[in-house]
């Protein structure tokens, strides 16, 4: 199994409440049902006030590397990242577990 953790934060001047980011946020969302690789799919807002935390974060598990690049190349995937790169920076982690 792969680990897939994504940590995302938004731009400066940037807010939650935004419709972009609201939009963004439904898109990855909607991956749960759309993505047949993603066998363990979480996102959500981070509640931690911390300075040092992100705003956003994915928690995925796919089988293998190549279930890990089909969920990458999935056309609603790539939608979903395409509307994140207009609001938001982000960086990533994936390993073996």
């Amino acid at each position: 199994m792969i680990r897939h953790l994504v940590l995302f934060k938004l731009n400066e001047g940037v807010s939650r409440d935004e419709p972009r980011v609201i939009a963004g946020v439904k898109a990855f969302k909607k991956l749960d049902g759309q993505v047949p690789e993603l066998e363990v799919w979480e996102c959500a807002w981070n509640i931690s006030d911390r300075p040092i935390a992100y705003d956003f974060a994915i928690n995925a598990a796919v089988a293998d590397h190549a279930a890990l690049q089909r969920y990458l190349d999935h056309p609603a995937h790539q939608a979903g990242v395409a509307q994140w790169r207009e609001f938001a920076t982000w960086v990533i982690a994936d390993y073996e577990f």
